[in-house]
């Protein structure tokens, strides 16, 4: 899929949203990326999964993990496309865990993945989550960067579309200077 392809794809099913926004991170945007709004749509969200998959066949993952829970369906889709399995972390005390029965082995080659990645902080927990059960993470993946700045990442990123929408500190947001009310539509602190 080419990144026009899927801007177009994010623009028509209303996953790509304007207004004033607190994203996970903390930081504000005048965009919001909402994949969830895309990935409704089982067509769009095997597609998405499996371009995604494409890009980053080559790195021999035999798990594919996401936070919770934005990432759970790129990762199923991702894992789909694979034939591996697909797992999740989810927050609990605010550390990322696997948790319902999930297991990773000693060695095993771990994928993370996630729908929009920002700073990279979530996937860096999960990457975290990966090592602590002995497992090697081999690289990330996102629908979307949209980060700004370079990521923390040594091992392999590759996205869909890379979309570098601005987002400023609280402190700094010509939004928040406007008056404009804030919305926060990510699923951090459920």
């Amino acid at each position: 899929m080419r990144e026009e392809e899927v801007k177009e794809l994010l623009e028509r099913t209303g996953a790509w949203r304007r207004g004033h926004f607190i994203l996970s991170s903390g930081l504000h945007s005048d965009i919001y990326i909402q994949c969830a709004l895309v990935l409704q749509y089982p067509e769009h969200a095997t597609r998405l999964g499996a371009a995604l998959a494409e890009m980053l066949s080559d790195l021999s993952a035999e798990v594919v993990i996401a936070p919770a829970l934005g990432g759970i369906l790129v990762a199923h889709e991702v894992a789909r496309a694979l034939g591996v399995r697909s797992l999740f972390t989810e927050r609990v005390g605010g550390k990322m865990e696997l948790r319902r029965g999930f297991v990773l082995r000693t060695g095993e080659r771990a994928l993370v993945v996630e729908d929009v990645v920002t700073t990279g902080g979530s996937v860096e927990e999960v990457a975290k989550v990966v090592r602590e059960w002995g497992a090697d993470v081999v690289g990330f993946g996102a629908l979307v960067d949209r980060s700004q700045r370079p990521l923390p990442f040594t091992l392999p990123f590759r996205s869909l579309l890379r979309a570098p929408v601005r987002a400023w500190e609280p402190s700094v947001c010509p939004l928040c200077r406007e008056g404009i009310p804030t919305t926060k539509p990510g699923s951090r602190g459920l």
